[in-house]
């Protein structure tokens, strides 16, 4: 069983629903389907399960949604970031665009 410790210091089993459902918000009015939303879920958690840890920190947990948020919507990754990474302000949207940008750059380049 994997257990996630909250900010709060409780711990609950590890819930893939609870990750689809926070992607869920952020992908609201995106062209993702449920098996998209599924898929994410899946990934999720086996990536944190690879890392064959009985406990995980819910930062972890967020953060192994934006790597597989990313690559299926920008939008809705910019979304679950800015709320995961407490933006304060356009600087941070700003820097998180550029961030898109020079990965998509990158990734142009070795094609």
């Amino acid at each position: 069983m994997l257990l996630v410790t909250k900010r709060s210091g409780n711990m609950e089993p590890f819930d893939r629903n609870k990750v689809i459902s926070g992607v869920r918000k952020a992908c609201q009015g995106r062209p993702i389907n449920e098996d998209d939303l599924k898929t994410l879920g899946q990934r999720v958690e086996e990536d944190l399960r690879s890392r064959g840890l009985a406990e995980v920190r819910s930062e972890d947990v967020g953060r192994a949604i934006l790597a597989p948020l990313k690559e299926l919507d920008e939008v809705a990754y910019l979304r679950f970031a800015s709320v995961y990474q407490d933006f304060n302000g356009l600087e941070d949207f700003q820097r998180a665009i550029d961030e898109l940008r020079e990965e998509k750059a990158q990734a142009s380049a070795k094609d």
